[in-house]
């Protein structure tokens, strides 16, 4: 039973799968009409100390269309670990709300809430994981396929947050993953061993190289993400020179299947990490994924604080 969402290499395969389908039943029964109720009277507190609109307007609907409550909470509104300590705000709010949002930079803040209080800790975003993101790409991946087991993603630019969770996510789908990042730039050591351990339960190959035309030979999916993610800022111009060769332009997308999909989890910098006649061109899928954020967290929310808690 899903207690927390903080990383999907904690959840089952069976749990995984769990989440998607939830996700699918939710998102028919939001476009027929039908209320889904399903954490009525509960409060979500959902604390930011990273600011997105995609992450707080679809946890904000999201939490609406369960029948619930969000409260949204910025960096001024709770100082996590400076005015007050993680662990007397984990106690706090387990007195006053029934699960938590949270988006933040440091990834052991996530963990700390989780470790010190007594409510369901959902991983909104941290500089190591967005777990949620990579439930959306695959939903819709799913929704576009008809499948995900054997499937090929290849991920091209920076190993960040989003490619270790896609990792993970493929690992527990089944699908085979490759990713191209420059010498420098590379996943996180830990989470690549985490994810190839994964990937052994299901068949799920996942490759790493330098070379961005290897990695999406033969893929269905192509998946790139900003090359400047927030705070690099001061970092952009030496990125820029470093990424160039890694942008999902025509010539790179070719290598994949006629089929393939792209996909991007906003927000996209065109004529960057991705050219404008992929990202807006037939086969760019981007605003069904970025809709879907709205379902896998809908069906994320109702696992982890459902009434069959």
């Amino acid at each position: 039973m899903l207690n927390h969402l903080i990383s999907l290499h904690d959840v089952t395969v069976d749990e995984f799968h769990q989440i998607l389908d939830v996700a699918q039943k939710l998102k028919k029964e939001t476009k027929a009409g039908i209320e889904h109720h399903l954490l009525k009277g509960k409060t979500l507190a959902m604390i930011f100390t990273k600011s997105s609109t995609r992450t707080r307007v679809s946890f904000e609907t999201g939490m609406y269309q369960l029948g619930g409550h969000p409260m949204y909470l910025n960096g001024n509104d709770i100082q996590l670990g400076r005015g007050e300590s993680i662990y007397d705000t984990a106690n706090v709010l387990s007195r006053f709300v029934d699960g938590i949002m949270i988006r933040t930079f440091a990834h052991q803040d996530v963990l700390d809430l989780a470790k010190y209080g007594s409510l369901p800790v959902i991983n909104g975003l941290t500089d190591l994981l967005h777990p949620c993101q990579a439930l959306a790409d695959l939903l819709t991946v799913y929704e576009h396929k008809g499948k995900l087991e054997g499937l090929k993603l290849a991920y091209v630019g920076d190993g960040n947050n989003v490619a270790h969770s896609l990792l993970y996510a493929a690992a527990k789908a089944g699908m085979h993953m490759s990713v191209a990042t420059p010498a420098g730039y590379e996943c996180n050591a830990e989470i690549v061993e985490n994810a190839k351990a994964d990937a052994k339960q299901t068949g799920s190959i996942l490759t790493f190289t330098q070379d961005p035309n290897e990695a999406v030979a033969g893929a269905d999916v192509v998946c790139t993400d900003t090359w400047v993610s927030m705070g690099q800022e001061e970092e952009k111009a030496e990125r820029i020179k470093i990424f160039k060769d890694y942008q999902v332009n025509a010539q790179l997308f070719g290598k994949a299947n006629e089929d393939a999909i792209f996909i991007h989890c906003l927000p996209a910098y065109r004529g960057y990490e991705v050219t404008e006649d992929i990202i807006d061109g037939p086969r760019s899928v981007i605003f069904d994924e970025a809709e879907n954020r709205l379902h896998a967290q809908k069906a994320v929310m109702a696992l982890v604080m459902g009434n069959n808690k």
